[in-house]
């Protein structure tokens, strides 16, 4: 995750969070796309209960340094974005990402656009594989990937549907065993 600088207002508002808490005007409090320094520098003032960060097969990045902290402070890890705004759901084609509308954020992302798509879109055939062994979906699978992570509590998801929403709860019950997990993020596959 590319770290921006945050200045002292971190600790100002930070201090104002665990503020409120300590006056019992908020239950938890937590941090989104923070870096470990910055949670750091945080803790400094009041333990960190929940980060959320975007994690997802072709967001990895907190992989490194920040799951595996939060992981050894007991900080919960929610991640957003596990089905990569779209893309991992089975549903975006090269056509479609082309077809985005020209306000859409995502018509300007690398990962709708080439070389990227075409790699992505073949790790969604690996995901499209896999699940359909278990009956499930691409976007199933890819959620199902970023709870499989130990340092990973819970996942922020988008559901534009009922049966979209059952999916998404159903991904939590789908246990993808190692040799999935390796034909998922392996370019040559089993």
């Amino acid at each position: 995750m590319k770290e921006r600088y945050i200045g002292p207002e971190l600790e100002e508002g930070w201090a104002a969070l665990a503020s409120l808490k300590r006056e019992g005007k908020v239950r938890w409090v937590g941090l989104s796309n923070f870096s470990v320094a910055q949670i750091k520098r945080a803790q400094a003032i009041k333990p960190v209960t929940s980060l959320q960060p975007p994690y997802s097969l072709v967001r990895r990045g907190v992989e490194r340094d920040i799951l595996p902290f939060c992981r050894e402070e007991g900080i919960g890890v929610i991640v957003y974005a596990p089905m990569a705004s779209g893309l991992l759901t089975g549903a975006m084609t090269r056509e479609r990402a082309a077809g985005l509308s020209t306000d859409d954020w995502r018509r300007r992302s690398p990962e709708f656009n080439e070389p990227n798509l075409s790699r992505n879109l073949a790790l969604v055939e690996r995901l499209r594989a896999v699940s359909k062994r278990h009956g499930r979906s691409p976007g199933e699978a890819a959620i199902a990937w970023t709870l499989r992570n130990p340092a990973v509590t819970g996942a922020i998801v988008g559901a534009r549907s009922a049966l979209q929403a059952e999916g998404v709860m159903r991904a939590a019950e789908l246990n993808l065993s190692d040799e999935e997990i390796s034909e998922i993020e392996n370019a040559k596959g089993p």
